[in-house]
Order: C-alpha cells, then structure tokens, then sequence
C-alpha cells in the first residue's frame, strides 16, 4: 500500500495546539481513547482525526471513509515500524535528534518570521515547543533508518523506468509548473576581536553581579538573547549527555548545584552557566547567551571572498559543485554540490511559487547558467551571511515526459518499488508483534491487505 503518513513538520506543531484546544473544550470533540495497540506503542482517536483533517488539507481531497482508512493503516504501520524497532535494537543518536529538531524549529521558525513569532503563534517558550516534540522526530529518524535497512537495496532499471511511465494514463499524466534548481554558497560573516571581547566582557560584569548576590534568573530574563530560554530565566530543561554542543556540557558538568560557570564561547555565542540539578544521567541548566555583534567590515570581508570564488567559477577554474564543498558553510547543501533541496519532497526541482522570496527576487531576472553576485541574509537561527546563488536549470510549465522529467519519474517508480518491498516486509512481519484494533477500524480495507 502506498504510504501516506508523511507530514510536514507543521503538522507536528498543530498537534500541539489542537490537543491543547482538545483538552480546554471537551464538549465540543468526541472523547479521545486508544483506536489501537503495537505492543507498547499506542494510536489515539486524535492521532488520526487530526492527521486526517492535515491530510485532507494538503491534499485538497474531499472527506471521505477510505482515506481516514488508508491514514490510519499508515499509522498502524508506522507503530509496526517501531515496535520491531525496538526488537531489533535500532535506535538513532541522540546528537542526531537534536540537530533534527534544531533545524525543524529554525525552518517552521523561517516561514512564520522568527522564534518570537513562532512562541506567540503556539504560545509556548521555545524549550516548551522542543520538549513536546523530541519523541515525535526521534521516533520519525527511527522509522526512516528502519525504512532504509528494508530498502536499501532496492533500485530500479531504465526498462522499469518506463514501464512506470508507460502505465500511467494519458489523462491522469501530472502538469508540471515552473521550477527551478539553485545552488548556493555560504559565507557566515565572521565576529571580529573587538566583538567577542565586548561580549565577554558583558558576561564577566553580570558574572560579578550574581556573585554579588543578584539573582540569575531575573538577570537572564533581562540580558540573554536566548529567545528559546530567556523568558523561562534561562532554563533549558533536562538534556542528556552529548544533547548539548560539547563546550557548554563540559562547563556544566564541572559545576555543582546551585554553581556559576566561567564565562564559556561556543558556536553560538558566550555563555555564563548555573547548574540547577542532576537527575542520573541528565542535567539541568539555565544560561545566559551573549551573541557578539557582527561588523560590517566582516560582512564586506565575505562579500569579497565569495566574488572571487564566482570569478574563479566564472573562469572554469572552479566547478560550482566543487567550490560549494570546498568553500560554503552551509553544512546541508556543501556536499550536495550546493544545492538546495524542497523540505516537502527531498528533490532539488522547487516550484517557483514555493522559494523562499529572498532567493524569488535575485534569480527571477538570471538566465540558467548564471551565478549572482553575493547577496547578504540572514539565517534562519539568526546568523548574518552572505551567498552567491547559482541557476542550473528552468523548466517550463509541462506535461509529464521522460525526456524532462526522467529523474523524477525514475524517483517515482524507486518510490513505488520500495513501497512494494515495505508492504512485504509488513506482511512478514505483523505477526510478530502484538496487535490491538479497536471494532470500528478492524474492517478497512488497506488493514485487511496488510493481514492478508
């Protein structure tokens, strides 16, 4: 059956404020409870209402029984995919986990205008935000490695390619709008001396206040340009071992209860740290964060470093692909040759009417093959940089065909094969967990394919 439980991050975030709104006005919603049981792991009536009401949204499909069917054997699976999981001792680290929620945070954080923004929308603190979905993308990077074991080997041929192609019909052939393949390359405006000292010296001044008796607390509400922990006094929750950057664990583990730390530099900035408890193998904490300024002279500085990088690919020195592994810093795309993939399908074709406006506006007038001149911006966890854009392709809007459009048709046929190969390994494998289905549900169809 094909999987349909693929939801955009959002989707986790309306969750969040749906079951708040859930619990404030019961009346109103039909009482939740268990629909069904994989061995430890549960599905709730509201898992699937409120998938299926996100579903129908982005889809634009209209309510119908067998698609809440189909929704809620993809959940089923899902939960298979865990419980066996857990058998076979796959499990993702927690390093992993936590840049994964950074970057979510920072996206879904990018498109409504900032963390302030994103706090005011599901009014709830940042740590409260990351604290409620840590389980959700843990279990989501345990399904996918589990995915990935049961296909990894599968490929498809040329001749499967088209016979994928050829069994679609003429009138059901998808219409491809205008999309477009960038790549970029990165250059973070380095801090300068003279703002790293300014900030460590703020840090040292408060440093000395608390030991003078003022409390923490109070002070990091007013001073620590920490959005996800300032208005919580700097608190950032219980973490485990190697769940924070290794320059502020090392500092906190050092410290007894109640302790003030030296003033600690990481990526992210300057930290002055306070131990509040131990718990086992997990700590909590609460910090002040200093980001130094970043000057414009250092701004200039990688603005010319990033046009003689263009002039060298403008050259033929340098490959584009070659120049963003080398030289950007942007970690998710340098060794990707660059280029910037959709969040929604994983691919580097993007509608034009889905870009981010600030890259919408520089390639809008380029030509395919163009490179831009460096053009400043700001990150999405509040860096300031700057980036040269690259045009590879532009397509106009089209029917589907294998000469254009072979690379997607190819990733469509791979999806449906590992789709196969899913469903098989489900059917093989249902039987070794236990299975609970409340009546209502036990009589969907797709249910009865994957016991069959």
């Amino acid at each position: 059956m094909k999987k349909i439980h693929q939801f955009a991050f959002v989707a986790l975030c309306l969750l969040i404020s749906a079951a708040t709104a859930f619990a404030q006005s019961p009346v109103q919603y039909q009482v939740d409870g268990i629909i069904a049981k994989v061995d430890n792991h549960v599905i709730l009536r509201s898992d699937l209402e409120f998938g299926y009401l996100q579903y129908l949204t982005q889809s634009k499909q209209q309510p119908n029984d067998d698609l809440k069917c189909q929704i809620f054997t993809s959940l089923l699976q899902d939960k298979l995919l865990l419980a066996r999981a857990e058998v076979d001792s796959v499990v993702v680290d927690e390093g992993m986990v936590t840049s994964e929620l950074n970057d979510r945070i920072n996206y879904l954080a990018g498109q409504v205008g900032g963390t302030e923004r994103l706090e005011q929308y599901y009014n709830k603190s940042l740590r409260q935000l990351k604290d409620e979905l840590r389980k959700t993308v843990r279990e989501q990077l345990v399904m996918e490695k589990m995915q990935r074991e049961i296909t990894g080997k599968v490929s498809v041929t040329p001749k499967e390619i088209k016979k994928y192609f050829n069994s679609i019909p003429k009138d059901s052939l998808p219409y491809f709008s205008t999309e477009v393949e960038i790549g970029h390359i990165v250059n973070y405006a380095e801090v300068g001396r003279q703002q790293k000292q300014e900030a460590r010296q703020k840090l040292e001044e408060l440093r000395k206040r608390i030991l003078a008796g003022e409390d923490f607390a109070t002070l990091a509400k007013q001073y620590s340009q920490d959005p996800g922990s300032a208005q919580d006094g700097g608190e950032l929750g219980f973490f485990k071992k190697k769940e924070l950057v290794p320059q502020y664990e090392a500092a906190a583990l050092r410290l007894e209860p109640g302790g003030i730390s030296n003033v600690v530099e990481s990526q992210f900035g300057f930290h002055l740290i306070q131990l509040i408890e131990r718990r086992g193998q997990e700590f909590n904490t609460r910090h002040i964060l200093i980001k130094p300024g970043t000057a414009t002279v250092d701004i200039e500085a990688a603005a010319e470093e990033l046009d003689s990088i263009r002039t060298l690919i403008m050259n033929d020195s340098l490959t584009f692909a070659k120049a963003a592994k080398e030289f950007s810093d942007d970690t998710n795309t340098k060794d990707n040759g660059g280029m910037i993939t959709s969040r929604a399908t994983g691919f580097t074709y993007i509608p034009m009417d889905q870009l981010d406006p600030a890259i919408f506006f520089v390639i809008d007038t380029m030509e395919v093959g163009e490179i831009s001149k460096p053009v400043p911006f700001t990150t999405p966890d509040g860096k300031e940089a700057v980036r040269i854009l690259y045009l590879k392709s532009k397509s106009k809007p089209h029917l589907a065909n294998l000469d254009d459009d072979y690379q997607k048709i190819a990733n469509a046929a791979l999806g449906e094969k590992r789709s196969k190969a899913v469903s098989e390994w489900f059917k093989k494998n249902i039987s070794t967990v236990y299975i609970e289905v409340d009546p209502e549900y036990q009589g969907c169809s797709g249910l009865q394919q994957l016991t069959q």
